[in-house]
């Protein structure tokens, strides 16, 4: 009999599984590749902490997998000596979300460790705050972020209020292998732990606390108040986290015409206005723009729904929205925030910004004209996060001015390691009432940084591999990139290639290598003759392979035309 066949009959004749869990394995006794992709492997706990599709099994999300996941991080906890400091807890608006946060709680205080509970869904950001904030040893957040509604994840923390680090990732993986995942006993029942004080419920309150954190990250915190007259905005949290906390961020700014999506503004883990909940695409902003349309809106914001990544759609010279991508926005952020700085005379004595690797080089640019140090690192917040931690040990404390990655991710602040999309939204709001007090949209903003700056563009292909054999194709694709490299794109040579699983970068025409000087990681860089680079890594979320395209030209029209000319290439490669 198969492993995955043994592991499904264990888990069918388990007293642990409810009569609803057993009938739903009952419906797919006689589906042989739905019974090995639940049951062939567990998930692999990292530093991402886990994402899958909720179904009952092995390997995928649900109340199950998320207690054997937690008492992997009890463990942590414990060998932290942190019982007493604990842990919090925070959830989005997806199905079961709210169930698996209690069953977090239960397992937690049937350690004996401390709990901080939120009462009601909240944005991934403020999970991080509250962390630092309430000086708690580790957190835990239930969220599968942009991810379709048939997903969810666990999302670990630490008390510097980032992601776990490999180390400790390890520790919990480790430590989760000495429990059964049908065990379900241990856990003390919500009602008792609330009433034995070992778990504190986190109420509206401290959202007070954290947003008035938020607020200081302002630049320049009267710019919306200045065109609050005719600065109109829409807003959809595209049935998320972001549901009360954005719009009170916008009121509290001066923000007099915000206009929100009615159909997108209730938390709904069914996200039934959309195929996916997710700001990266247009298609998320359907609504939105028929409603910035019908009321003369300036732009189109949306939150994704653990309200950590935000969108953007601005109007363009003909009136039009247009979509203003991830790089395009953190370029625009950052050369804002020193701008507006430097003339407020507000700018810190060594200022610094981070990017991941496969985000825009316009930002390597900008920093340079500007003389602001900027950290490349790796794709992943924790990251950004350590970049930070590391500043503020080494004494700058206040010199962070901005960190963002290309999938819609930014930080202005260092109250928190995570990105944040509430913070992130007024930004976008303060510095579109900033460009509009000069008669200009974010589309012209966008116009003046490429001739300033000069013209840069970037693209992506995702090469979606899933199923049961997903991962060992994902796999094979990077060992083949690795053992025959690509000579060359759209006609371009490469000339120097980065392997960060080795840990160097190596001149094809000399020999020579140079460290990357950062974590060990399954990342590719193919560097062409042109300066224009192509990445590739496997995604840490979704069952895929992404090629990033970053390049310089000389115009808009030439950019697209090598964007679209190194897509094809790589497809081919693939193929």
């Amino acid at each position: 009999m198969e492993f995955y066949e043994k592991e499904y009959r264990r888990f069918l004749s388990s007293d642990t599984l409810t009569k609803e869990e057993r009938a739903e394995l009952l419906s797919i006794e006689n589906d042989e590749e739905a019974k090995a992709l639940r049951f062939s492997a567990p998930m692999e706990f990292g530093t991402a902490g886990l994402r899958a599709a909720m179904y009952m099994g092995l390997g995928c999300i649900n109340r199950l997998t998320v207690m054997q996941a937690t008492r992997g991080l009890a463990a942590l906890v414990k060998k932290a000596g942190g019982d007493a400091r604990g842990v919090v807890i925070a959830y989005d608006s997806r199905n079961h979300s709210e169930e698996f946060a209690r069953v977090s709680a239960e397992v937690l205080a049937g350690a004996g460790i401390r709990v901080y509970i939120f009462d009601a869904l909240r944005p991934t950001p403020e999970l991080s705050f509250a962390l630092r904030h309430l000086g708690a040893i580790a957190g835990i957040n239930i969220t599968a972020s942009h991810n379709p509604k048939e997903y969810n994840g666990y999302k670990a923390y630490w008390e510097d209020g980032a992601q776990l680090s490999p180390e400790q990732a390890a520790v919990v993986k480790e430590s989760m292998l000495g429990f059964d995942v049908l065990d379900d006993s241990g856990r003390m029942a919500y009602a008792d732990a609330l009433a034995s004080g070992l778990v504190t419920v986190l109420t509206e309150d401290f959202d007070e606390e954290y947003l008035r954190a938020v607020l200081q990250t302002a630049v320049c915190p009267d710019a919306v108040r200045a065109v609050a007259e005719d600065l109109f905005v829409v807003y959809t949290p595209l049935h998320g986290a972001g549901c009360r906390l954005v719009p009170l961020a916008f009121s509290r700014m001066g923000l007099k015409h915000l206009y929100t999506v009615d159909e997108q503004m209730q938390p709904d883990g069914d996200f039934p206005t959309v195929k996916k909940p997710n700001p990266e695409y247009a298609e998320a902003f359907i609504l939105g723009t028929a409603l910035a349309d019908r009321v003369g809106s300036d732009l189109v914001i949306a939150t994704d729904p653990d309200a950590d990544r935000v969108g953007v759609m601005a109007r363009n010279a003909e009136g039009k929205f247009e979509t203003v991508s991830g790089n395009q926005m953190g370029a625009l952020l950052l050369d804002y925030i020193i701008r507006k700085k430097k003339a407020l005379g507000t700018m810190p004595k060594a200022p610094y910004c981070v990017k991941s690797i496969v985000s825009t080089d316009m930002a390597a640019r900008i920093a340079e004209v500007h003389g602001v140090r900027l950290y490349d690192v790796l794709t992943g917040f924790k990251f950004i996060g350590e970049v930070i931690k590391n500043n503020e040990e080494n004494g700058n404390t206040d010199g962070f001015l901005l960190g963002f990655e290309e999938s819609y991710g930014y930080l202005g602040g260092a109250y928190a390691r995570d990105k944040d999309a509430v913070e992130a939204s007024m930004l976008i709001l303060e510095m579109t009432a900033d460009y509009k007090k000069r008669g200009m949209t974010l589309i012209d903003a966008l116009e003046a940084l490429y001739k300033t700056y000069g013209y840069f563009a970037e693209g992506v292909a995702d090469i979606y591999m899933e199923g049961l054999y997903g991962i060992e194709k994902r796999r094979r694709l990077m060992h083949a990139l690795r053992e025959t490299p690509p000579k060359a794109f759209g006609g371009q040579a490469v000339f120097r290639i980065g392997d960060y699983a080795k840990g160097y970068f190596e001149d094809l025409s000399t020999g020579q290598r140079e460290e990357t000087k950062l974590p060990a990681s399954d990342v590719l860089c193919f560097a062409l003759e042109n300066g224009d680079k192509i990445i590739v890594r496997p995604s840490g979320t979704e069952p895929k392979v992404k090629f990033y395209f970053l390049a310089r030209g000389e115009d808009r029209a030439s950019l697209s035309k090598k964007l679209s000319t190194y897509k094809e290439d790589a497809l081919a490669l693939v193929n």
